[in-house]
């Protein structure tokens, strides 16, 4: 099964697919991760929009059985979820959090940019909360 993870904002926004079982070694095996660049100055309708069509492309292309999205409207924010979930703190900057994922998803590196490692970690903590 595949979890597609989003951190949304309304200039940046992060995202990763993690696919689990089939072999997958450990919490899963990561599928792509990115983020969906917003035009800042556009209307937040049209950015809006925008962000609609890439989800769904993603959606299209990945096919996930779950759609993990990370509650943009309370201002709490993926860092503190993941750490909570897997060292038992929160603050933790964004460089812990990539080193957590890279670490969990046995990565050599951390996903870039920072934002990308944000989604991952959005689908993480769902795996790891399921």
């Amino acid at each position: 099964m595949r979890v597609l993870g989003v951190d949304p904002g309304t200039s940046v926004t992060g995202y990763g697919v993690i696919e689990t079982g089939n072999g997958a070694s450990g919490l899963g095996r990561l599928v792509e991760c990115g983020v969906i660049r917003l035009a800042g100055r556009s209307p937040l309708p049209q950015r809006l929009r925008a962000l609609h069509e890439y989800i769904t492309e993603l959606i299209t292309r990945h096919h996930p059985g779950i759609l993990a999205l990370e509650n943009a409207f309370y201002h709490k924010n993926v860092h503190t979820t993941l750490v909570k979930t897997v060292v038992g703190a929160g603050g933790a900057p964004k460089a812990q959090v990539g080193r957590v994922v890279a670490r969990l998803l046995r990565l050599k590196d951390a996903p870039k940019p920072a934002d990308a490692a944000d989604g991952v970690a959005v689908a993480l903590t769902h795996i790891l909360r399921s």
